[in-house]
């Protein structure tokens, strides 16, 4: 009878620390999606819909990447100008771009020396 009232003691036991150790991992998960998240958000970059993108800039992606299809656009304000970050795929390659609101390029000569 003793026997029998440890086993369920420990059975019981067992229980409650596998329990809790869900709970332990369920609470890291979620931690570390928080942090990955946040760090996704650092380029001051707010996505807009792509038929936001100004006429020029339209306009110069078909003359500039001919039959490329745009996925996503972004923009940001810098000293007083939009600037547009385009995704595009390039006959299956993800492509980013970078252009003022009159559809001129911009081009990063070097990526530490220059941000946007």
């Amino acid at each position: 009878m003793k026997n029998l009232g440890l086993t369920f003691a420990a059975i019981g036991l067992f229980f409650a620390t596998a329990a809790q150790a869900q709970e332990v991992e369920a609470t890291a998960t979620t931690e570390t999606t928080l942090v990955t998240e946040t760090a996704v958000q650092t380029d001051d970059f707010k996505k807009i819909e792509v038929s936001e993108l100004p006429e020029a800039v339209t306009a110069a992606i078909a003359t500039d990447f001919e039959g490329a299809t745009t996925k996503e656009a972004y923009v940001k304000e810098k000293e007083g100008k939009l600037i547009y970050k385009i995704k595009l795929d390039v006959n299956g390659v993800e492509k980013k771009v970078y252009a003022d609101a009159d559809g001129n390029w911009i081009k990063k000569e070097d990526k530490k020396k220059e941000s946007y």
